[in-house]
């Protein structure tokens, strides 16, 4: 596959760069965010994944997370991916929670979106084969985070490989789609009614049946305006029901913002750095 450098900007001593290529998991050009730290000058680095939330593309928590000072200092890479294929053939809903932007990290089966809402092999296999193979990361020490609908991106991904992910953390995720409308919506549309087949992308459910090898760490606001939405009580309930190591952790006064993101993302990276270092 190739690549093309849209853009590279020295930061904190790194280099932030957004690249675009051809994808034939989507079948549609993606565009990726990815931040070097100096380290990777010099050999290969750990890398994590920060999956985006609802209407996102890579671009927001690439400016608004405040993570590549913490991952600078820890001297880790971090990948944003999009949240959708893109495209004026690409399927898309007048909603902002369906279609382009919301693509829930899934690979999609049923018409319109099955053609090119695959981005769970997208995220899975494709970029990071790409990443590996053009970028100084260390495939063998990656991490993986996301906030809301990546949260339950990261969640679920990392219950389902954690042979490919050695540290895994979300914030403020969409914690029980199968019984939220946000997840019943989306999960009927792409992979249809059979709700057997949505049970791999709760991570309610797969922290239930499977769990995860090591430790989690969820932080969530108390004062999000989704709460009811997100359902963290019912994770919280089946980590403890499966006595998973880790934490959840209800922040007092926050809602579901991007400030409340930048406000523990040093917390995250460390969490990760530790775990991949």
């Amino acid at each position: 596959m190739s690549l093309e450098t849209v853009s590279e900007n020295r930061c904190f001593g790194g280099t932030q760069g957004v690249y675009t290529h051809q994808s034939g998991a989507t079948g549609t050009p993606m565009t990726f965010g990815l931040f070097l730290p100096e380290a990777a000058q010099h050999g290969r680095v750990p890398v994590l994944w920060y999956l985006s939330g609802l209407t996102c593309t890579h671009e927001n928590a690439m400016t608004k997370a405040a993570a590549q000072g913490w991952c600078a200092e820890a001297g880790i890479a971090i990948v944003f991916p999009d949240t959708s294929p893109r495209g004026d053939d690409v399927a898309d809903d007048d909603a902002y929670d369906l279609g382009k932007g919301a693509g829930f990290y899934v690979n999609a089966t049923r018409d319109p979106w099955k053609p090119h809402f695959r981005m769970w092999d997208y995220v899975v296999d494709e970029l990071p084969d790409l990443i590996g193979d053009n970028f100084a990361i260390d495939r063998d020490a990656m991490g993986i985070t996301g906030h809301s609908m990546g949260g339950h991106g990261a969640l679920t991904i990392a219950m389902t490989h954690p042979d490919r992910y050695a540290s895994v953390s979300a914030f403020a995720p969409i914690a029980n789609p199968s019984q939220s409308d946000w997840g019943r919506k989306q999960l009927s549309a792409y992979l249809g009614e059979d709700e057997d087949t949505w049970r791999a992308h709760d991570s309610s459910i797969l922290m239930t049946e499977r769990g995860y090898p090591g430790e989690v760490l969820i932080d969530q606001g108390s004062d999000d305006q989704f709460l009811d939405l997100l359902k963290p009580e019912t994770l919280a309930q089946a980590m403890m029901a499966r006595r998973q190591p880790g934490q959840l952790r209800m922040q007092p006064g926050y809602d579901h913002s991007y400030f409340f993101v930048q406000s523990f993302m040093a917390d995250h990276v460390m969490w990760h750095a530790e775990r991949l270092l």
